[in-house]
């Protein structure tokens, strides 16, 4: 199958955390309630409609093609009211399609969760590491990477077979909505980041959002809408934003030679020559 051109491909993929939700004020809200069915606050409701403007806004100040949206989102009750409010901020012509997606719902924390009992978890899981710590009866966050991997793969064959944007004329652009440690996932493998830089990642804000955006050369980089400033708040490395640069600029299937954890992290030293390798085979 062939690779889609860049006038087939997203414009835009914008990753979005749900509005604040009643468990976001309060842990007490999972001892009684499933977490799949926790609401947002007031508060959050008027998070997603703030959000769904300011989305709406960056998308509709490009006036060089007409544009659609295309939603994925967690099934989760909170990023599905979430949706709704960013939703009113775009007219039905504009929508192309909404998917539920179970692959980007929330890390599975176990069942109805006893508060005392979490916060001795959660501690637990500061000294043993976020990625591969896994809650008991839940999920790893390397658990949840896994289910992102599926879904992404299953994206790129929509993408690849233009199931998703039909008019090559319209400017596509995919929001996704999903969870914080889901979305951090999300980038880790999309832009190959390896764990110990997962582990500096700052959580997104409610209704806070990362804009990946396609590059000249058929790349997606952050870099492209996002300061520097911004990207080191978020836990970004020097090394990751000078690499969200290059992305910016860098034809798509090009390798950035100079980023380290591709192959210099895993040595501590190369041969200066194939003969200083050891003794030859005879």
């Amino acid at each position: 199958m062939s690779s889609p051109n860049r006038r087939t491909r997203p414009k835009r993929i914008i990753l979005v955390r749900h509005g604040e939700s009643e468990g976001n004020l309060s842990n007490a809200a999972y001892t009684t309630t499933p977490d799949h069915k926790i609401p947002l606050t007031q508060r959050g409701c008027d998070q997603a409609y703030l959000a769904g403007s300011k989305i709406r806004k960056l998308i509709g100040d490009d006036f060089e093609n007409d544009w659609r949206v295309y939603f994925h989102v967690s099934p989760y009750e909170r990023t599905r009211g979430t949706l709704r409010e960013i939703g009113k901020s775009f007219s039905k012509k504009r929508i192309i399609g909404v998917r539920e997606e179970c692959r980007i719902r929330e890390q599975d924390f176990g069942n109805f969760q006893v508060e005392e009992r979490m916060k001795v978890i959660k501690e637990t899981r500061e000294k043993f590491g976020r990625f591969f710590y896994r809650f008991p009866e839940g999920e790893s966050a390397a658990d949840v990477f896994d289910r992102v991997s599926s879904f992404l793969e299953s994206l790129w064959r929509d993408i690849d077979m233009n199931r998703l944007h039909l008019v090559p004329d319209h400017d596509l652009n995919l929001i996704i909505i999903s969870h914080g440690l889901t979305l951090r996932v999300f980038l880790m493998k999309w832009f190959k980041w390896t764990v110990e830089q997962f582990e500096y990642l700052n959580n997104f804000g409610n209704c806070e959002f990362r804009v990946m955006q396609l590059g000249h050369g058929g790349e997606y980089s952050l870099a492209i809408r996002h300061s520097d400033e911004e990207m080191q708040e978020w836990g970004l490395s020097h090394e990751m934003i000078a690499d969200q640069k290059w992305r910016a600029n860098a034809k798509r299937g090009e390798w950035n030679g100079n980023c380290p954890w591709h192959l210099e992290a895993f040595f501590d030293d190369f041969a200066d020559s194939d003969e200083s390798e050891g003794d030859s085979d005879d």
